[in-house]
């Protein structure tokens, strides 16, 4: 247990040490949410300080718990505290009792995201070339004579190579980390069903859509017009944290039209995002690409409507015709 006091804190220009005398120091106690045992106390700590200078001070006393494994409440089971809220702000007193919670080992959401969309480019092409443990040593090797197969893998590549990209030069993240238990789970998803849908796309038997090359051209110039959007709404929502400010704000139309559809919906990137699978699903009319654009378009929704009802929650202004991701339905 850290019983020692925290006097390191910012220090202080010497002349405001006159005005020490006037300032409220506030006394922090951190307990184990689960064990209610107490794992570190701080007095004259300053009333400015954010959650973030707290967790900062935790770490000195425990350095296997940085900052961004930390979850710092103020009930045992309540929400995490946001890095910049201040603690006099805090509805505690000059003795606050806060609660701490290991959200173990963590990792940068750019990795995350490389991880995950690398997976799916490096397994589709194992199928698309028909390794030889696939489809046995006979077809090994050899190329599909349906040109859709061909198309529908530049999409796929397509797809996640402007994923990657995005995540290296456009995604602004508003959280550092995720639990590092939880790329796993997400890998399985990607990957698996890249390999599933890869699987038959690419297998010898393989049979083209039913109404040939019309189908297959619509599903076309839909899925580049939902990319391009994707990609659009993307940016429009990364120049709202040029300045790196993590704080939520309204998103508005810009002179793209491709982000007009912030005028109906609060997640068009979700919106885009579905759109681009159901028009892979026409192309390939494949099981399990429809499959796969059911579950996606159901957990994007699920995102998608977490999102909107924080926005109406925390701005009053906010657009009522907006609705979370599919315009006047949903």
């Amino acid at each position: 247990m850290c019983m020692a006091c925290w006097r390191g804190v910012p220090r202080r220009d010497p002349c405001k040490a006159a005005m020490s005398s006037r300032i409220s120091f506030f006394e922090v106690e951190i307990l184990d949410c689960k064990t209610m045992r107490q794992l570190c106390f701080f007095d004259k700590v300053e009333p400015h300080l954010t959650v973030n200078d707290v967790k900062l001070m935790f770490h000195k006393c425990y350095p296997q718990w940085y900052p961004a494994r930390q979850s710092i409440r103020m009930e045992p089971k309540g929400r995490s505290l946001k890095d910049e809220e201040i603690l006099q702000d805090l509805p505690v007193g000059t003795t606050a009792t806060l609660y701490f919670k290991d959200l173990g080992p963590q990792i940068g959401w750019t990795l995350v995201f490389l991880t995950e969309y690398a997976g799916p480019l490096f397994v589709y092409f194992l199928f698309y070339f028909r390794m030889p443990f696939f489809y046995g040593l006979a077809k090994a090797f050899t190329s599909s004579p349906h040109s859709v197969v061909h198309l529908a893998c530049c999409c796929h590549s397509f797809h996640y190579i402007k994923r990657l990209i995005e995540t290296i030069f456009v995604h602004r993240f508003s959280h550092g980390t995720m639990p590092l238990r939880s790329i796993v789970k997400n890998c399985f998803y990607y990957w698996g069903f890249a390999a599933w849908l890869a699987y038959y796309i690419n297998h010898p038997l393989y049979t083209p859509p039913s109404y040939g090359k019309k189908q297959i051209s619509l599903a076309m110039i839909m899925f580049l017009i939902c990319e391009t959007g994707n990609f659009s709404i993307h940016v429009a929502l990364s120049n709202l944290r040029q300045d790196g400010s993590r704080s939520r704000r309204i998103p508005f139309p810009t002179r793209n039209p491709f982000t007009w559809l912030f005028l109906f919906v609060s997640c068009p990137n979700y919106t885009y995002e579905v759109g681009s699978w159901i028009s892979f699903t026409v192309m390939t009319q494949c099981v399990p690409v429809g499959l796969f654009t059911l579950i996606g378009f159901i957990q994007m929704t699920i995102w998608a409507k977490d999102k909107h009802h924080r926005y109406v929650k925390e701005f009053k202004d906010y657009p009522r015709l907006r609705m979370s991701i599919v315009p006047f339905l949903l």
